[in-house]
């Protein structure tokens, strides 16, 4: 998509279609005589997401205006501008329309709010159809070009380009999330990786599992040995020309690119939405992309461990005891808690590379689920200053989180009287306890972990955005780094 700026001034914007915000309490003036009728009637109120569409409007060049419903002034803010400027992209995205402008009058002219427009637009115009054979293949319904209108400035000039780099990393994360596991193997994954290490000067090693074998991943291995699919460990790093930290952030992505549970096999029901076990890496992919774009002074390691979950005769059992890479012997006592055993040995091996944060995101449990719904991600941590600077990054980047507690009590839940540790704790606080199991494994170093089981993906279409996979929390990992403290 062809992104540019085209100053304040919008009635002499030639353009397929011009989005103005209609605040509520608040009419414009300048569309008074063209809506009065639609105002009086109440059918325009100015309630979010509220659109009306209008053809030849008296006064502006752009063929059609499309009257965006922006709710109360002192309430909009960049995380409303995201939604209501992707819904607007589909809603006329859907009319073939090829070439939008968007308004953003003074008072949400910031760069921030360039960064999210250009972001969001690009991001609402996926969709998730690359294996239809009647899909959009000739581009009848896709936008070509989006117009910014605000003050052309270096500044934000500079933010409407960090908004294009943002959206094409969440939708590159969308893209390898939304494959079918027949394609995507984790030596596919790897792959793709790869590819994208290549294009954007960033190193990448796979190891793959003679190597593991030999580093004595037996938690990772494990998992894996029920598929005929061989797993892999990508590490991915980005290293700034002129740090300015000694920091090292390690992003660690669970990348289980099919998930039956394996021996402990999960319900037939909705079991192709395991394809989708492995959205925390896709998202840790797109992030190291925006990251290698966007040039951060701090260093920054991508982990992703990938791996296919089968009952084969192979399969990892229940009762089964593994020795990680850290040393510490884990009883399976259930194997579709897998993520967890996969992450810890990438966490160890991250450590040992030399990261000195951490954050890891993971579809770890249905238990996170239950306790927020599909609105938000859960957050745990051990460092109170990691906490508020990835806290913050959600609030910028508009991914909601809540921060959940991962006390001492919760490894209680985990005690084994055969091995070190188990790998899970029981139903109750199932998403804390698997948050405690993690945390065992990284000691004293910074971290978070994010489960993002129940905001990874759509099962049905948004206003603002497509069915399937959603990117989070690529924006977090990227905000977190480009305004690392």
């Amino acid at each position: 998509m062809k992104l540019k700026l085209a100053g304040p001034a919008t009635a002499g914007l030639e353009c397929d279609a011009l989005v103005l915000l209609e605040f509520e309490g608040t009419p414009r003036t300048d569309l008074a005589a063209a809506v009065a009728t639609f105002r009086d009637s109440g059918e325009i109120t100015g309630k979010p997401m509220e659109f009306t569409l209008l053809h030849g409007a008296v006064g502006f060049q752009a063929s059609r205006i499309l009257l965006a419903g922006a709710g109360k002034r002192e309430k909009f803010d960049v995380a409303s501008l995201r939604k209501l400027a992707a819904a607007a992209a589909r809603v006329l995205k859907a009319k073939g329309v090829k070439n939008i402008a968007v308004a953003l009058e003074s008072g949400f002219d910031a760069p921030a709010f360039i960064t999210a427009a250009a972001e969001s637009v690009i991001e609402a115009c996926w969709e998730p159809d690359a294996y239809k054979t009647n899909a959009d293949k000739d581009g009848s319904r896709r936008i070509e070009q989006l117009t910014v209108c605000v003050a052309p400035s270096a500044a934000n000039e500079t933010a409407l380009a960090a908004g294009q780099i943002m959206g094409d990393a969440a939708n590159l994360s969308r893209d390898i999330a939304v494959e079918p596991p027949n394609k995507l193997t984790p030596m596919n994954l790897a792959a793709r990786a790869q590819a994208m290490a290549a294009a954007n000067g960033l190193s990448c090693e796979v190891l793959d599992q003679d190597r593991m074998r030999q580093l004595g991943m037996g938690a990772l291995l494990g998992v894996s040995q029920g598929s005929a699919e061989p797993p892999a460990l990508i590490i991915m790093e980005y290293k700034p020309a002129k740090p300015t930290s000694d920091a090292v952030l390690g992003l660690v992505g669970k990348g289980v690119t099919f998930d039956t549970g394996g021996i402990s096999i999960k319900p037939a029901d909705s079991m192709e939405k395991m394809k989708y076990d492995m959205c925390g890496a896709a998202a840790v992919i797109g992030a190291m992309q925006a990251i290698a774009q966007l040039k951060p002074g701090v260093r920054v390691m991508g982990v992703v461990p990938t791996v296919e979950n089968m009952p084969g005769s192979k399969a990892q059992r229940p009762g089964d005891i593994v020795t990680s890479l850290s040393g510490k012997t884990i009883e399976v006592i259930n194997t579709d808690a897998e993520g967890r055993l996969i992450l810890v040995d990438a966490i160890t091996y991250a450590k040992q590379l030399g990261c000195t944060h951490l954050v890891d995101a993971a579809t770890l449990t249905g238990a996170i689920v239950v306790a927020l719904g599909h609105s938000m991600s859960g957050v745990f941590a051990n460092d109170d200053a990691l906490l508020g600077q990835w806290m913050a990054a959600s609030k910028e980047s508009g991914e909601k989180m809540w921060h959940l507690p991962v006390d001492d009590e919760y490894r209680e839940l985990l005690k084994n009287t055969y091995a070190d540790i188990a790998n899970v704790g029981g139903r109750a606080g199932g998403a804390s306890s698997a948050a405690a199991f993690i945390r065992e494994f990284v000691g004293e170093t910074p971290w978070i972990h994010v489960d993002i089981a129940a905001t990874a993906w759509l099962d049905d279409a948004k206003p603002y955005m497509a069915k399937g996979p959603t990117g989070v929390p690529l924006g977090t990992f990227v905000k977190l780094a480009t305004d690392w403290k």
